[in-house]
């Protein structure tokens, strides 16, 4: 009794266990305590954890028929759904059109076209931030020394130099990208605007780059178009969740003569199988850089792609989404590492609850005979991996939008 108390799936009553009879109920007691019976028991709900229950095979044709009259309305809920965010987009657009003003004047100050008031520059620091006033004053005249042996060396620098490529190399998802021969030529980024498909297209938004002229391409826009799909799958209504990137399109780079950083030459050396001579042979081929962003793999119309072209459109989709997302609507934030402060403060917190949970775990291995490392190690690996892109219809689907997105958002989902 006290066995199939504890591992029937069945519900029973806590208070079952006291109607048991006293050497009954020591047993159970004791079997509870046992690490071996527990974990026996958590892998039978483990098992039983989102499988079928028979509940619905088993229910009469009439009542079926009235469950799938549910279904068909949970379709035309979806639709609605897809309208909600087509009307979503609209308002994003026509508040983009009240922020652009303001990321002009951003972009007007980085590249000295526009000279900042003193009204303008004074910034009041939170509570937190604030030092004694004697600290303050310690800083402001250790700031106007060095400043003062600044002005001996060079001229007074020119807006906010290296702005976008500091942004770049404050985001890991950004500088991840970055190659040591990308640097000089961000240096000369001094804007990126988002622009929205017009009202009646097809939805979709492009990322556009703006360069001063430079010595490596002729470009002055470098762009990046997302299109998007918001309308339930004929063939998987139920997996609607939101408008979804369906592909991308990048643009091409004139570059200049002998400075296309995505490309390197090689030396090979090639023997003849016959005479035996030995040959050097010189090949142009890819090379790692932050301006393949522009481009992407082409999906093709059947949505199939390979494993590898899949894993580049994901991580693409990703850092286009981010952009649009978090960069762009808060670069001074990642400039000076404010942002990036924020997030970090969020994983920490999550990271030391983990971390107790897991001391915790670990010493209960410690003293579990059965305990095995390797098993562990999957399962804390698969706990902390972030979920697959989902993939609908042969193409890499990444959710955009939701209505907390009404606003520009302060958090990126993972």
């Amino acid at each position: 009794l006290p066995v199939s108390l504890i591992l029937s799936p069945a519900s029973h009553d806590p208070t079952e266990l006291y109607h048991l009879s006293p050497v009954s109920r020591q047993l159970t007691v004791q079997m509870m305590q046992n690490p071996q019976i527990l974990a026996a028991l958590q892998e039978r709900l483990d098992g039983l954890n989102g499988s079928p229950s028979g509940y619905i095979e088993s229910l009469p044709k009439v009542v079926k028929r009235r469950v799938n009259a549910l279904k068909n309305l949970q379709v035309k809920c979806a639709h609605i759904e897809a309208k909600f965010y087509e009307e979503v987009h609209e308002l994003e657009r026509k508040y983009a059109a009240l922020y652009q003003p303001l990321f002009d004047k951003r972009s007007d100050i980085v590249k000295a076209a526009y000279e900042p008031t003193d009204e303008e520059c004074e910034w009041k620091a939170d509570e937190e931030e604030e030092l004694t006033v004697s600290k303050q004053e310690e800083m402001k005249e250790k700031a106007k020394l060095e400043e003062e042996k600044k002005d001996e060396e060079k001229e007074d620098p020119k807006g906010i130099p290296e702005f976008w490529l500091t942004v770049f190399k404050n985001v890991d998802l950004l500088s991840d990208m970055l190659q040591e021969h990308d640097e000089p030529i961000l240096k000369h980024l001094q804007d990126i605007k988002v622009k929205f498909s017009d009202p009646g297209q097809p939805m979709s938004f492009t990322l556009e780059f703006h360069f001063e002229p430079n010595d490596f391409f002729t470009n002055t826009v470098l762009t990046k178009t997302y299109k998007m799909r918001s309308e339930p799958d004929e063939n998987d209504p139920f997996s609607f969740d939101g408008p979804e990137i369906i592909c991308c399109t990048g643009c091409t780079i004139d570059w200049t003569k002998g400075k296309n950083v995505t490309l390197k030459t090689i030396k090979k050396k090639q023997k003849h199988k016959g005479r035996g001579t030995v040959r050097t042979v010189t090949k142009t081929v890819p090379n790692d850089s932050f301006f393949n962003f522009f481009t992407p793999p082409e999906v093709p119309e059947n949505g199939e792609l390979d494993e590898d072209s899949e894993a580049v459109l994901a991580a693409d989709f990703e850092i286009g989404h981010f952009i649009r997302e978090r960069i762009v609507p808060r670069a001074v934030l990642y400039f000076t590492g404010e942002a990036i402060e924020d997030d970090d403060d969020d994983y920490d917190e999550e990271g030391e609850e983990a971390d107790d949970e897991e001391g915790e775990e670990e010493a209960d291995e410690e003293n579990d005979p059965d305990y095995d490392p390797k098993v562990r190690s999957q399962t804390h690996t698969d706990a902390h991996t972030s979920p697959p892109f989902v993939k609908i219809s042969g193409v890499l689907r990444e959710t955009l939008l939701s209505s907390s997105q009404l606003c520009w958002p302060t958090t990126l989902s993972p």
